[in-house]
């Protein structure tokens, strides 16, 4: 039950829809994973407005699925609703914060999931369950009756077992989207971030991207800095949604209690250097985009990795966040590993507005590793 925090009777048929609890519908409250939240939500008068989009095309909610307190994880861990159990290793974490959303497609219980990213919380659990995602370009898709992270960088995306799935899913939040055709003649700048991803990571990115593309290698001087203007983003704005919550320590994990007090003091006098962050890393990635159609690096610097200590989930992050901070879509799909029961997975990164590139994209990477 962990992988979900409500059910409904989702009768109908079209597509299987699991949201993530951070989004509301109507009729249900919203707990963002979080005790202190469920303890005090009233059930929502109306759906979110991309809920309401896809009950218009057909959908089906199957339910509210689990994620990491206050969206404010990358491992997708739980003390209160249960951890969403991966379904590729029980050992190993599904992944955060949209944990059960991946979960509920990876075992077939939903067609797709919406879930939501704000530092990789599509991603990172595609990439743990070997399934796809999007995060989509801030500010595409409406985020009334999303319960807030960090609204600077805040996006709501599709997730599913596959780029069709996946496509789909955009389908439900935006009537008519298609993805475009692949250009054969498309080069992929290849983003190198030294020091981060193991070697077989890297090398397993690179071998599945040259099946597909021409792939010239890129670096941005920009993305480090990126990583912290992040923390600085969620750490403030974080602390602004939750920071009442404080005064009852009771309803907190200690790792909820200890992180929203010292992002918000990590954070604290850095808002302008983040924002003078965000445009340098935006300008940066835009003039690769006048010689690549598409930049690529991998998802994970690792395989899903056990239940991280303390505070190691966040290193997670390091390879999605600075996105979220440039505020481009980025599509998230496995690809193999030699010698490992687990994959490692792609970043696809457009520029802004990509959405329907990346789709094509992907689709052509995913049918060429079949």
């Amino acid at each position: 039950m962990s992988t979900w925090i409500t059910r409904f009777n989702g009768m109908g048929d079209g597509p299987r829809l699991a949201v993530k609890d951070a989004i509301d519908i109507e009729g249900s409250p919203t707990t963002a994973g979080s005790r202190a939240v469920a303890d005090r939500a009233e059930s929502a008068a109306a759906d979110a407005r991309v809920v309401a989009t896809a009950r218009a095309q057909g959908a089906r909610i199957v339910g509210k699925a689990n994620l990491t307190e206050f969206c404010l994880g990358a491992d997708g861990v739980n003390p209160w609703f249960g951890t969403p159990v991966n379904p590729l290793d029980p050992a190993r974490v599904p992944g955060g914060s949209s944990s059960g959303s991946a979960v509920a497609v990876a075992t077939g219980e939903a067609d797709v999931a919406f879930g939501t990213d704000t530092a990789g919380s599509v991603r990172i659990p595609a990439a743990c369950c070997g399934i796809a995602s999007l995060k989509t370009t801030h500010g595409r898709v409406p985020l009334d009756g999303v319960y807030p992270l960090s609204p600077s960088l805040d996006t709501v995306g599709p997730m599913a077992r596959d780029v069709a799935g996946v496509a789909l899913g955009m389908g439900l939040i935006e009537p008519g989207f298609a993805p475009a055709p692949y250009d054969p003649g498309m080069t992929v700048g290849r983003l190198r971030i030294p020091g981060v991803a193991e070697p077989a990571i890297d090398a397993a990115v690179d071998a599945a991207l040259r099946q597909v593309f021409t792939v010239v290698d890129e670096t941005c001087a920009h993305f480090a800095d990126a990583v912290l203007a992040n923390g600085v983003f969620v750490g403030e704005e974080a602390y602004r949604q939750n920071g009442h919550l404080l005064d009852d320590a009771s309803r907190l994990s200690e790792r909820m209690y200890r992180r929203l007090s010292g992002l918000r003091t990590d954070a604290e006098g850095k808002r302008g250097w983040a924002e003078a962050t965000r445009t340098a890393i935006r300008a940066e990635l835009d003039v690769l985009f006048e010689r690549h159609a598409v930049l690529a690096l991998p998802v994970l610097p690792t395989v899903a990795p056990p239940p991280p200590a303390g505070d190691d989930d966040l290193l997670l992050c390091v390879l999605t966040a600075p996105f979220n901070v440039a505020g481009l879509p980025v599509f998230a799909l496995p690809v193999p590993l030699p010698g490992s029961h687990l994959p490692a997975a792609v970043q696809l990164v457009g520029p802004a507005g990509g959405e329907e590139l990346l789709c094509g994209a992907a689709a052509a990477l995913e049918a060429a590793l079949g």
